[in-house]
């Protein structure tokens, strides 16, 4: 019986080309767009899920308010990750870290610079799972100024030499101190929050042993016992802070933790687990881009639509050929087949049909990865598939959407009673299926809602580009590393000023889009009445006139004010927090030599800056004056790019001697903080063309069928005196009907959808009736072009061909 369903299908494959075309085209289109969106959020959530104590790790986080401000950062007091193993059971291990970012290695008489370094405790690799190739990982970090390098650096450094030969080796590191390698390790997996490839001993810093809750300086993991609960963390956590971190908030801020609460602020430390850090954590200043759960959810509800799609085209196309295979039912009926040997024919070829679309997806998914890992962000290879799961689901979803796709079909196809049939009063006419409608409404409704959704995303992330942020990004060149030239970065900046092209030239630990600054906390009185948690950065005198910012009140530094030094400069959010319009005159205090306060004079206000994403709202900030900086911002004037940059380049060695020329413009800089929006913005786009293209062929094929069904009529009507265009408007009258039901539909949920997402960004464009206007007109456009070639060559038809039989 199998064997006769088989060749049964196979028989109408070939009786029904285009139709079978069109349905195995639609399906594999469809699942293709499912598979590559199912590795990419497989991807999403393996984040870090290769540490075999994954679930038992979790990063702790300080969450502060002061004086209603809040204050989310990822680093932490030095002693809490001891005292929490040293008092509460719950913890088994813990590590720190301290991502220190780029370093210099000297190779030979140059320096080579890795840029993804840190400091760690010897219990990393306790914590996590990074396996050593050459060296002892209990041991690895346990002296002072050792180090354990990646196979990719042990390489760079190294050449082919053998882990275990590298071992014993020193590196001179920033062209200060001798480095043993102790340790080569694998490099760390694609999928981790965390990449480095030089980690420093912990121990050879002596600030890691300070026991100072106020100072935050490191990442702490902490590695709780098997069958310990977030929970059961979070309460020792709270009870840690109760009795460590008070005292210095007592001494710090003349109060209790009672006495915050009372106000509404508080002081406490928050755990993440570590699997939910890439997807979950929305701090801003994670140690790589982060991903987002609310576009992976996005992304799982596109894959269930688009699937949904191409499962709608094959019931609205299988049931269309209603007539062509009602005679076929009637006969096998006739000669004894009970509507459930029916059914099973039915569903057999859908199954085959599922079949040979999962075959072709697989190989068309294969073929555009490369495209689809550039475009997601993501390290997709055919090596690094989940072929362990991947091929069985894959069999499990052709059973699923054969079934699915299948099921109308076959129990529609199965219930024609024989007697009608084989008289002919059978009526399969496309304009009696009101259930094929409501899928055709369905499927140009999904397909017009990420349209829309498409347009708003475009829309936004060209409103950032756009958007006027209170500083110029445009022919800005960063230089880092600059602050360890000490005192010759005045004479650079100075040589860097007489460089033809060269507008301006100023010093600072922070440029706003570096993303780097450090929070401290100020007081509005002596009697430190009020507290604040501001950023700080370090700037030159010359920084707001170079980054072409602007002041609301007062000025900025004055090279020849001597008595700038114990000046500030705060922005427009400072001052609200001070509940002041004008601060310019007034003082503010800060904590220095061990806690006595040192009196700040408020000379002006910077109008407000974008230094953080439109996601997130501009934060408090004070400047102070200072000479020097970790970065060195150039201005330029000249459309030669390259050669002034090779001239900053020749100068930056004469001052810095070998220590390697790291650089950035500020408009790529920029760009790479909206880098992850640009790539769901350009993934939704895909994948919204791909879902038009089913949606488009699957109205192709009833385009199609119902000039098949009206072949007649339309030869009649010509006869009659109908022209093509009333011809081609009565094809697509009843389509264009049910695409106007779908646009009513579609809109209302689309405008739902992405108002929803534009609540990510505190700065945001709306989208009104231009926004649905231009939306209408492509798909009509797109409908139009679908239908354009069936109906014109019906309407071109000559009548006799159709009538001569009659």
């Amino acid at each position: 019986m199998l064997r006769n369903y088989i060749k049964t299908a196979f028989r109408n494959f070939r009786k029904q080309k285009i139709f079978s075309v069109l349905n195995l085209l639609g399906l594999t289109v469809g699942l293709a767009t499912v598979l590559l969106i199912t590795l990419y959020i497989a991807g999403e959530f393996g984040y870090d899920r290769y540490n075999v104590n994954a679930d038992r790790i979790y990063r702790v986080n300080p969450h502060f308010r002061i004086s209603g401000e809040d204050l989310r950062e990822k680093i932490v007091p030095a002693d809490l990750g001891p005292a929490m193993k040293r008092d509460f059971p719950v913890v088994e291990n813990f590590v720190r870290l301290n991502n220190i970012g780029p370093s210099n290695v000297r190779k030979g008489d140059a320096f080579v610079t890795e840029p993804r370094t840190c400091w760690a405790d010897s219990s990393f690799f306790s914590v996590f799972t990074l396996p050593l190739v050459a060296g002892d990982p209990k041991t690895a970090l346990t002296q002072t100024h050792a180090v354990v390098i990646s196979e990719t650096m042990a390489k760079r450094q190294f050449g082919n030499q053998q882990p275990s030969d590298i071992l014993g080796k020193t590196i001179a590191i920033d062209d200060t101190t001798l480095w043993k390698i102790t340790g080569v390790m694998q490099d760390m997996p694609a999928l981790s929050h965390l990449h480095f490839d030089l980690i420093r001993s912990l121990c050879t810093q002596e600030e890691s042993r300070q026991v100072n809750w106020l100072n935050n300086d490191w990442e702490t993991y902490l590695l709780v016992r098997a069958g310990a609960t977030e929970a059961d963390l979070d309460r020792d956590l709270a009870a840690a802070t109760q009795k460590y971190a008070e005292p210095f908030i007592r001494k710090a801020l003349s109060t209790t933790f009672v006495e915050m609460a009372k106000k509404g602020d508080f002081y406490r430390y928050e755990t993440i687990p570590l699997t939910r850090i890439h997807l979950y954590s929305d701090l801003p200043k994670e140690t790589e881009p982060s991903g987002n759960i609310v576009y992976v959810r996005m992304f799982m509800i596109i894959a269930v639509f688009i699937l949904l799609l191409a499962c709608v085209n094959f019931m609205n196309l299988s049931t269309a050929r209603s007539a062509g295979r009602s005679r076929e039912v009637g006969v096998r009926k006739v000669l004894g087949s009970r509507r459930s040997n029916l059914v099973t024919q039915f569903l057999v070829e859908s199954i085959m049909y599922s079949g040979g679309a999962m075959v072709l997806a697989f190989i068309v998914a294969l073929s555009v990865l490369p495209f689809f890992s550039r475009l997601s962000g993501q390290q997709l290879t055919t090596a690094t598939l989940p072929w362990y799961w991947l091929v069985p689901a894959a069999c499990i979803g052709v059973i699923l959407v054969g079934v699915l796709a299948g099921s109308y079909p076959a129990f529609y196809l199965s219930r024609f009673q024989p007697i009608q049939v084989l008289k002919g009063k059978l009526s399969a006419g496309f304009k009696g299926s009101w259930l094929r409608n409501v899928l055709v409404v369905f499927q140009f409704a999904t397909a017009i809602s990420l349209l829309v959704g498409s347009i708003v995303i475009y829309n936004q992330l060209n409103f950032v580009r756009s958007q006027r942020l209170g500083y110029d990004r445009s022919q800005v060149l960063l230089v880092q590393h600059t602050g360890g030239m000490g005192g010759h970065v005045l004479a650079f900046k100075n040589a860097l000023a007489q460089l033809p092209g060269v507008r301006a030239v100023t010093t600072a630990s922070s440029f706003p889009t570096t993303n780097l600054s450090t929070a401290d906390v100020w007081f509005l009185d002596a009697a430190r009445t009020r507290s604040f948690g501001p950023e700080r950065w370090n700037t030159d005198a010359g920084y707001i006139d170079a980054m072409g910012m602007t002041m609301a009140f007062g000025r900025p530094f004055r090279p020849e004010m001597k008595s700038d030094s114990q000046g500030i400069l705060i922005n427009q959010t400072m001052a609200r927090l001070m509940g002041s319009t004008d601060p310019v005159g007034k003082s503010l205090y800060h904590p220095e030599d061990q806690g006595k306060l040192v009196t700040y004079l408020i000379l002006g206000v910077v109008n407000d800056f974008h230094s953080v994403t439109l996601h997130e709202a501009t934060p408090p900030l004070i400047m102070n004056l200072s000479r020097f900086g970790n970065y060195t911002g150039i201005r330029l004037s000249t459309n030669n790019l390259a050669a002034t940059v090779d001239q900053v380049r020749k100068l930056y060695g004469q001052y810095a001697g070998n220590t390697p020329f790291d650089y950035s413009f500020m408009d790529d800089d920029f760009n790479k903080l909206y880098a992850a929006d640009t790539r769901v913005g350009q993934v939704i786009t895909t994948f919204t063309a791909l879902a038009l293209l089913v949606a488009c062929l699957g109205l192709f094929g009833l385009v199609t069928f119902a000039a098949e069904q009206r072949n007649k009529e339309m030869s009649i009507r010509k006869v009659l005196g109908a022209s093509v265009g009333d011809i081609i408007g009565l094809l697509a009258r009843d389509f264009l009907m049910l695409i106007l039901v779908s646009l009513g539909i579609a809109f209302p949920l689309a405008w739902y959808g992405m108002h929803r997402w534009l609540q990510s960004f505190v700065y945001r464009t709306g989208f009104g009736v231009s926004t649905f206007v231009f939306a209408t007109l492509f798909i009509i456009a797109a409908i139009g072009v679908t239908i354009s070639y069936q109906a014109f060559r019906s309407a071109m038809s000559r009548p006799v061909d159709s009538l001569k039989s009659e």
